[in-house]
């Protein structure tokens, strides 16, 4: 019996971080991807736009690809369509993008936390509602990476350019001493060998990996229910 199969989307190359990550917990899951890149990236455009997209790409990929659960691999679709998804997909697993605040407290060293994100993740109801539950007791510091999902996207994370934009949306958090800093955008960790350069004191928290833990959870049962 073929393995029920999962799809994964973003407005480009940033959800590929969540897809390998849960490729190498669950490497005999069929994996489809889509990366909008006539949209990308969906963190300058208005929210009416990215739920229609996310809602297009949904229906792409569980009614015409037969994806039986959806990962939503990108911050800003998940701040602003992941309950639009939810709704009209009732029953199909849909796993979204998380602020990683609740890690991020638990392992400060500073009582500050760090997120580095887009406006659209940031004004969202879901950073709102974490930030609110997980943060007692520390401070929470936010940045827009502004220009980075391009810098991810081009794949630039040396040349003088990307290390002037590193440096200047990092600046605050660092000033703040900030730590860790959640990486709160898919794209975010293709460029953390240039955020290591420019802060090599800084301590960066990637939430790929947690996302990719409870997907696989949600396809272990998938797939022992499909047998």
């Amino acid at each position: 019996m073929t393995p029920p199969a999962v799809g994964f989307f973003d407005s480009g190359l940033g959800g590929t971080t969540v897809a390998r990550a849960f490729l190498r917990l669950r490497p005999r899951a069929p994996v489809f991807y889509v990366a909008d890149w006539e949209h990308c990236p969906y963190g300058g455009r208005p929210d009416p736009d990215i739920r229609a997209r996310a809602l297009e790409i949904g229906a792409e990929l569980l009614e015409e690809r037969g994806c039986a659960m959806l990962v939503v691999a990108c911050n800003s679709a998940s701040a602003v369509a992941l309950d639009a998804l939810r709704a009209a997909h009732p029953g199909v697993p849909v796993v979204g993008m998380e602020p990683a605040v609740k890690p991020a407290a638990a392992m400060s060293r500073t009582g500050c936390v760090g997120i580095l994100a887009t406006a659209h993740t940031l004004r969202g109801r879901l950073f709102r509602e974490t930030a609110a539950r997980h943060a007692a007791g520390v401070r929470v510091e936010t940045a827009v990476g502004e220009g980075f999902v391009e810098l991810a996207e081009a794949g630039d994370v040396s040349s003088p350019a990307a290390r002037e934009t590193a440096a200047r949306v990092l600046a605050p958090l660092l000033a703040a001493r900030c730590d860790p800093i959640v990486l709160g955008c898919t794209h975010y960790p293709l460029l953390l060998p240039l955020l290591r350069a420019v802060a090599p004191e800084a301590r960066f928290l990637d939430p790929a990996e947690a996302v990719a833990r409870r997907a696989a959870s949600l396809w272990d049962a998938l797939a022992a229910a499909a047998r």
